[in-house]
């Protein structure tokens, strides 16, 4: 009978313990923007093995009017723990009292990119003169509505000169990743934040445009106040800013800030 009492002790800690952790465990409400989103995925499964927590995620720009959008969600009362996104409008959050002070934690650097359809030859876009021409002799340009699509349209063509030539063909795309109207062949040129690109099936990645016309993007994490599981969250933050973190990170198209 021993033998069958100490399995049944072992059955019953094993379960109580099991209890335990699922007791202990958190489900983590988090709003995540588009340029995050392949580094977010990548490493939500090792966060969530390390810790038992779970994370449901919510997905939607980092400003603009749709109602995806994350200050739109918030201002909603929709649940948050933690948000991740362009880090001024991360900035206007904290002014405005929905994030903690203090919370902000640095993620990465995103920086613009330019796809064309599968299939089609690469243009030159190596320096400043040779991506204005590409600009000029392109039948059609894509832009996306977020941080580097605003950066696009308000001050890119300008700076290069060439606003009056783009206005005709360039056009804002709103909600969808801008490389999808690239892939179904409505557009010729697309541009988003190079995380942003890499996902879509279809178009083949030409590369950042000039160092000297980029508009690099912070993205950023903070918690919301009123966030239900505040200790949870912080440590998610932790793990998605850390060193270990950084390979994944790097991997989607952005640049890590960790360390720096």
């Amino acid at each position: 009978m021993k033998p069958i009492l100490s399995r049944l002790i072992a059955c019953s800690l094993l379960t109580s313990a099991a209890l335990v952790a699922s007791a202990q465990a958190a489900e983590l409400h988090v709003m995540n923007s588009g340029g995050f989103t392949a580094a977010y995925k990548a490493l939500q499964p090792t966060y969530e093995a390390k810790t038992g927590n779970t994370l449901e995620t919510a997905w939607g720009p980092s400003m603009g009017q749709t109602p995806e959008a994350i200050p739109n969600r918030l201002a909603r009362g929709e649940p948050a723990d933690v948000v991740i996104m362009v880090g001024y409008a991360l900035d206007d959050l904290i002014r405005q009292g929905k994030i903690i002070p203090g919370s902000r934690v640095e993620l990465a650097d995103s920086r613009i990119g330019m796809v064309v359809r599968a299939g089609a030859a690469k243009p030159d876009i190596t320096s400043v003169d040779a991506f204005k021409n590409t600009l000029l002799h392109a039948r059609s340009v894509a832009y996306s509505d977020s941080a580097s699509g605003v950066y696009i349209q308000s001050q890119l063509f300008r700076k290069m000169g060439i606003e009056d030539e783009l206005r005709p063909k360039a056009h804002m795309i709103p909600r969808i990743p801008v490389g999808s109207v690239v892939a179904s062949g409505d557009y010729e040129l697309g541009f988003q934040q190079v995380s942003e690109l890499l996902p879509v099936p279809g178009v083949t990645f030409v590369g950042k445009i000039p160092e000297s016309l980029q508009s690099v993007t912070r993205f950023a994490a903070g918690i919301p106040v009123g966030a239900q599981h505040p200790q949870e969250a912080k440590a998610l933050l932790e793990f998605l800013s850390s060193p270990e973190a950084a390979p994944e990170v790097a991997k989607t198209g952005l640049d890590p800030v960790s360390g720096k």
